[in-house]
C-alpha cells in the first residue's frame, strides 16, 4: 500500500487502512512525511536513514506529497495529519488502557497538553513525560524514565530532524510499540496553537492559515517546489 515518491514509500492508503495496516508491526516509526521534511531527508543521512528504515512508515501529511503522488501517477487516496493520526492513537490507548510517554516542547506546555488531554480523554495512562532541552548524548535519565513506564505509544515533539534522530538512536533499546515524532502538535493540544478552520482543512489550505498566523513559516514553503521539482526530475 505505498506510492513510490523519489526514494521514499509513501502510505497511499486511507486513514483507517492505515491503522490496520500497522498493527502488523511488532514496532513502528510514524513519519510525518510533508515536503519540508522529505526535502530535508534527501540531504540529511540521518534523517534518511530513519525514513527508508525497516521500521517506519511514511504518511502522506501535506499538500505537496498529495501533488507528488499525482505526479508519479499513483496518487494517495487522501493526505492524512500527524496530528490526526496522534489523536486516534491517543484514542485507542485511552479505550484500552495502553501507556503513552509525552517527550518535547516545554514544560509549561507539556504540563497544560497533559491537562488537556486528561480532560478529553479521562482514563488515558500518561505514564511519563520530560522536556524538549537535554542533551541526546548524555540523556540515560530520561531512557531509563521511558523503559520503566514502559509506554506502547512515545510521542517526540522536538522538531525535525532533533526528533527524528532520538527516536533513530534509541528505537531498538525502548519498549514502544509506535514511535512518533509530532512537531508541533504538543502546542496545538495544549491550546498554545490552533489548527486551521475545517473547510479550510477540509481544501487543503491549512498551510494557508498556518503561514497567516505564523509568518516567518513562509520561508519554509520553499522547500515545497523544490520537492516537487526534484520529483518532476526524478520521474
Amino acid at each position: 500500500m505505498n506510492t513510490k515518491i523519489l526514494d521514499y514509500n509513501i502510505f497511499n492508503g486511507t486513514k483507517k487502512e492505515f491503522f490496520n495496516y500497522i498493527k502488523k508491526y511488532n514496532k513502528i516509526n510514524i513519519v510525518s512525511g510533508n515536503p519540508e521534511v522529505l526535502y530535508n531527508g534527501l540531504y540529511n543521512k540521518k534523517l534518511f536513514d530513519n525514513f527508508v528504515s525497516k521500521y517506519s512508515i511514511i504518511i502522506p501529511d501535506g499538500v505537496g506529497v498529495v501533488l507528488a503522488s499525482k505526479i508519479v501517477k499513483n496518487p494517495v487516496k487522501e493526505k492524512i495529519a500527524g496530528i490526526e493520526v496522534m489523536d486516534d492513537i491517543l484514542k485507542m490507548c485511552n479505550k484500552e488502557n495502553k501507556k503513552v510517554y509525552l517527550l518535547g516542547t516545554t514544560e509549561d506546555v507539556l504540563d497544560k497538553c497533559i491537562d488537556n488531554l486528561i480532560k478529553k480523554f479521562p482514563k488515558l495512562n500518561i505514564s511519563g513525560k520530560h522536556n524538549g532541552f537535554f542533551d541526546m548524548d548524555n540523556c540515560e535519565n530520561i531512557i531509563n524514565d521511558i523503559k520503566k513506564s514502559e509506554p506502547f505509544a512515545l510521542f517526540v515533539a522536538m522538531g525535525c530532524p532533533r526528533q527524528e534522530v532520538f527516536i533513530s538512536n534509541y528505537m531498538e533499546e525502548l519498549p514502544c510499540k509506535i514511535f512518533m515524532g509530532v512537531g508541533g502538535s504538543f502546542d496545538v493540544f495544549a491550546d498554545k496553537v490552533k489548527r486551521a478552520p475545517k473547510w479550510m482543512i477540509k481544501m487543503n489550505l491549512e498551510w494557508l492559515y498556518r503561514v497567516a498566523k505564523e509568518p516567518y513559516r513562509i520561508k519554509r514553503l520553499i522547500a515545497i517546489p523544490k520537492f516537487l521539482l526534484k520529483v518532476l526530475l526524478h520521474k
